[in-house]
């Protein structure tokens, strides 16, 4: 069944082209062929789009810039082309090899401190600053270039205003908007010292099991070319005015360059399988509307492209994205990709420079790898002239933003005017793009907008919860840890509801889990995807697989109460069940910090007219089937549930009928049984607890310490950024993957499985157990594996749930799936841990 329903329905229809994307073949000519040992890529620059930048090339800087490069050693220039983590670089340091620039990563922020108030990323800013510009030592004391991922919002700051994430400001699809949001987030950057934010996204994404679609404004090109084009607009200033660039504005990057949305099964950092004309047509069009509009800096994409890491693609980097795009900024890496070039590592890659990579992001392989490039250069890997061309673009970069003025971070127009964060005009901007953003789905018996003077009862665990509606990238990396405290100046989907329902004299009701002493007249239940960011959020299917949510709504449907379902989250994703169990379904995306934009569109006036209409609509098609994972109006077999464009007004007179409750997969059922722990990340029901005795606390966030020091956790590297999590004994604790009530009875037969590495096996004893209540565990004494396998690296192991059982644990009750008990000086990381069936038969009891 497709929901179409035509123009009627569709608040902002949008044009597609009807061509399929393509067809436009390359004639038969030699192209430029990048190869690796296994694969190969032919790129033909002359059938990209040609642009031109807006951005003329001042005299005045060229001279000073031609200037500053003959007057540097050759030091001074290789480190110009390395960005460092302020996690893993000081000042001090930064100072001595002359880096270019810093970056605060995902979980980095001033001392560490991922709450640190404003004041303390100026102060920081003016120390790199400082030091950089000294030139007491002979140097010419280049001013560092810090950037952030301010990606919805100067979101890394506590207080800033949070915009809804692309997936719901695609779906807003309001060109002018876009340009206000990039102007406030350029505003508050400046207020805390910053000069460049990682942003737009402008993946096309094509497979929304990614764990980035939320980054995405849509899975068709036309949309994400023009939204990406006003921000750019908004956050760098107008390249035709004075103020480009100027002390209201901040460095834009177009990202990531190219085909991050179209890698095979939707796995980040995966392999784009696609020609070169898709590639053209789906996943590009954006780079020549943001360079047009003068965005200064490209960051090249974790991807492969057919086999070839982009982070290593001449032809592309060069040829095309400089050469035929005309970017007149540099290109800069993300986070260690060069890494992943074959014949690199981290800390060793001549390569990428030679592609046309121009600034590494090497957060913490920084000191490793400049003193390989400076040899590289010394011998002649690395040319000369290559290098002097990158730093030249870094230096044009850095004079066009004004960074050689002299001016300290915090004597520059708006540092330190902390009233700019979080301002209520840009409060103001967040509330309206919420209000753009969200679609409706469904309004059986026209339920909405609701009357409020009734009695509403709101449930959810994403009722009262700005975290999760904020999403990833909020504040740390993950989105994870916080509570609405964290967000001084918010307002929760519950905030809005008590404004809205208050100022007419109706009653609101918070019950998270559903129960109330009072019948209210309708139930609104939100609900939706935990915080993630990147891999963290890859999935196989798009069956939503936590169904608290859908239990309230089954429960008070049951009752006979009317139900919305506001839905949050960062995709669209297979709602048959809730669909069914809802009169009314609004997919809410992930608002931000503005919650009360839901309650502006959801809640009537007091004479029971809209407040606001709906009017966004979907810019992502929705699934009928949990397999639909590619699903684009431009893919042959296009069958969603709800199509592309569509979005229910209160003018509409639509009743969506009952649906099939069939998900295409089997929910639940399959070889493995229970997922524990993901890329070092417990998974749902399950938690990550650390104790010590009777004290025990559960592990939120990316670094955690027991009560009383004992053990601490933290996220570390095993292939990736932050994929796994290790752990360490300082004295006598517990780590518990821990739930309740759960049963494994039925699944006796199989095995946990641990894929980990023992870094230090430490002086004591080890014994990985299964709990099961008070006095009930099954403990096994793994202290010889550990000895054994310390130092030997990643392991993976299957210990079966009958040792536990023959242990004492009764697998009926477990509510500690796996304990860890170790002594000090223990070090383990663990990246997966599931039950699963066991790969072969007689498998013993120890790792």
């Amino acid at each position: 069944m497709v929901l179409l329903l035509g123009a009627a329905a569709c608040s902002q229809p949008v044009e597609i082209n009807p061509s399929k994307p393509g067809q436009v073949q390359v004639e038969d000519r030699a192209g430029i062929t990048v190869s690796n040992s296994t694969s190969s890529v032919t790129v033909h620059p002359e059938i990209w789009p040609e642009s031109q930048s807006p951005v003329g090339r001042d005299p005045q800087i060229e001279d000073f810039i031609a200037d500053l490069l003959s007057r540097m050693t050759v030091e001074e220039k290789v480190g110009q082309v390395i960005q460092a983590d302020i996690g893993a670089i000081t000042p001090e340091l930064a100072a001595e090899y002359n880096i270019g620039s810093i970056l605060n990563g995902g979980n980095s922020a001033p001392g560490g401190d991922n709450y640190a108030p404003p004041q303390a990323w100026v102060d920081l800013a003016d120390a790199y600053f400082d030091a950089s510009t000294d030139t007491s030592d002979g140097g010419v004391g280049i001013p560092i270039l810090w950037g952030t991922d301010a990606v919805h919002g100067h979101s890394n700051v506590v207080g800033a205003t949070l915009f809804p994430h692309n997936i719901g400001l695609g779906a807003a699809n309001n060109p002018e908007l876009m340009r206000q949001i990039g102007e406030a987030t350029a505003l508050e950057i400046r207020a805390t010292g910053q000069d460049w934010t990682f942003a737009p996204t402008v993946a096309v994404v094509q497979n929304d099991t990614w764990g980035r679609t939320y980054e995405s404004y849509s899975e068709t090109p036309e949309i994400v070319a023009r939204l990406s084009e006003q921000i750019v607009l908004g956050l760098q200033g107008d390249p035709d005015s004075d103020d480009f660039l100027g002390p209201d504005h901040t460095i834009a990057t177009t990202k990531h360059f190219v085909g991050d949305g179209g890698t095979h099964r939707g796995i980040d950092q995966g392999d784009t399988r696609v020609t070169e004309e898709v590639m053209r047509d789906i996943h590009a069009p954006a780079y020549p509307l943001s360079i047009a509009a003068g965005v200064q800096t490209a960051m090249a994409s974790f991807n492969s492209w057919n086999g070839i890491k982009m982070h290593g693609n001449r032809a592309m980097l060069h040829d095309v994205l400089v050469e035929r795009m005309g970017l007149d900024g540099f290109v800069v890496g993300d986070w260690e990709g060069h890494g992943q070039i074959e014949g690199c590592t981290n800390e060793n890659c001549p390569q990428a420079l030679l592609a046309g990579l121009d600034m590494y992001m090497a957060p913490g392989s920084w000191q490793a790898l400049y003193g390989n490039l400076l040899a590289q250069v010394q011998d002649g890997t690395i040319p000369m002239e290559r290098l002097d061309e990158a730093v030249l673009r870094i230096l044009r970069v850095k004079a066009r933003a004004g960074l050689f003025d002299a001016v300290r971070p915090s004597e520059r127009r708006h540092a330190g005017n902390f009233d700019l964060i979080g301002s209520e005009a840009h409060r103001e901007i967040a509330r309206s793009a919420v209000r753009q953003s969200l679609v409706l789905l469904k309004n059986n018996g026209g339920l909405l907008p609701l009357d409020p003077s009734q009695t509403i009862l709101i449930a959810g665990d994403g009722a009262d919860n700005i975290a999760k509606q904020a999403g990833g990238w909020t504040i740390n990396w993950q989105g994870d840890g916080h509570t609405n405290d964290h967000f001084p100046g918010g307002q929760s989907v519950y905030d809005g509801f008590v404004e809205a329902v208050d100022e007419a004299g109706g009653t609101i009701i918070l019950a998270e889990d559903g129960q109330s002493d009072v019948r209210p007249d309708v139930a609104v239940i939100v609900f939706g995807e935990e915080p993630y960011a990147e891999f963290v959020g890859d999935r196989d299917t798009l069956v939503f697989t936590d169904e608290r949510g859908l239990e309230l709504l089954r429960q008070f449907q049951a009752d006979g109460v009317p139900t919305v379902a506001v839905f949050i989250s960062g995709r669209p994703m297979w709602m048959n069940r809730e669909l069914n169990a809802s009169d009314a379904f609004v997919a809410a995306w992930l608002p931000g910090s503005e919650g009360g934009g839901i309650a502006d569109v959801l809640v009537a006036d007091e004479t029971g007219a809209p407040r606001h209409d709906f009017s966004g609509s979907l810019t992502f098609s929705w699934p009928q089937l949990a397999t639909q994972t590619v699903l684009n109006p431009h893919d042959d077999n296009y069958d969603p549930l709800f199509a592309f464009g569509y979005g229910l007004t209160y003018g509409d007179d639509v009743e969506i009928p009952e649906l099939s409750e069939d998900s295409g997969v089997s929910i639940g059922d399959g070889a493995m049984a229970f997922e524990l722990m993901s890329r070092g990340r417990s998974e749902e029901p399950f938690s990550i607890v650390l104790a010590e005795g009777e004290d025990a606390g559960i592990v939120s966030g990316p670094d955690a310490s027991s009560p009383g020091g004992a053990v601490s956790v933290t996220l570390d590297d095993r292939e990736v950024q932050d994929d796994s999590r290790r752990i360490s004994w300082s004295g006598d604790g517990d780590v518990l993957i821990a739930g309740e009530g759960l049963d494994f009875s039925e699944n006796s037969g199989m095995a946990i499985s641990v894929h980990y590495q023992v870094t230090d096996a430490g002086a004591g004893s080890t014994e990985f157990w299964m709990g099961c209540g008070e006095g009930c565990e099954g403990r096994l004494d793994m202290t010889q594996s550990i000895q054994i396998d310390a130092g030997k690296g990643w392991r993976r192991a299957e210990i079966p749930l009958s040792c536990f059982a023959d242990a004492g644990a009764n697998l009926a009750d477990v509510d500690v799936a796996l304990g860890v008990s170790g002594t000090d000086g223990l070090e383990i990381w663990f990246a997966d841990i599931f039950i699963a069936e066991a790969s072969s038969e007689g498998l013993g009891c120890e790792l």
